[in-house]
């Protein structure tokens, strides 16, 4: 297992202590969110923020919020579009199965990220590795990146592997 999916893997599981004890990590910027990644001036990455990190994620303008993971993942914030809507931002829900991302999934994911062009928007699942990935897709085939320029940011949270791997090819 490559290092960095290791230390998202362990992250995740940090993520998981937070939730369920009272022990509370340090969040005092959004780049304390688990596995926080800026892509550019528009979009910004991470694992599942808590309640107490979206109040930090408006408060660096972001107005949109994509959450790629279904609601009944472990570290899930059951009350996230509410805990949204309470700070004025927009929630829009793409579930993707991890064992089973579709093409279907990616394009809803474009349609969504071309509406919200030229908006600071933050996109988030469990752990970023479904983001991250979704992110490199996105940037190689719609924006038309180099993939070794987008590889870098991908290469940050994970190494996809199964179907993932796939996925992003």
């Amino acid at each position: 297992m490559a290092l960095n999916t290791l230390k998202t893997t362990f992250g995740f599981f940090r993520t998981l202590l937070g939730k369920y004890t009272t022990i509370e990590f340090r969040s005092d910027s959004v780049q304390d969110i688990f596995n926080y990644l800026r892509i550019s001036e528009y979009i910004s990455t991470s694992g599942q923020p808590t309640e107490k990190q979206f109040a930090l994620v408006k408060a660096a303008g972001f107005e949109d919020v994509i959450n790629l993971a279904p609601h009944n993942v472990e570290n899930s914030l059951a009350n996230e579009a509410e805990v949204l809507s309470a700070l004025g931002i927009n929630y829009i829900h793409i579930p993707v199965d991890f064992g089973n991302p579709t093409d279907a999934d990616f394009s809803e994911f474009c349609s969504v990220l071309k509406s919200l062009e030229n908006k600071k928007v933050w996109v988030h699942c469990a752990a970023n590795m479904r983001v991250s990935a979704f992110i490199y897709r996105y940037r190689c085939t719609v924006l038309g990146e180099q993939s070794s320029s987008a590889k870098n940011e991908l290469s940050e949270i994970w190494e996809p592997s199964g179907v993932w791997k796939d996925f992003v090819s």
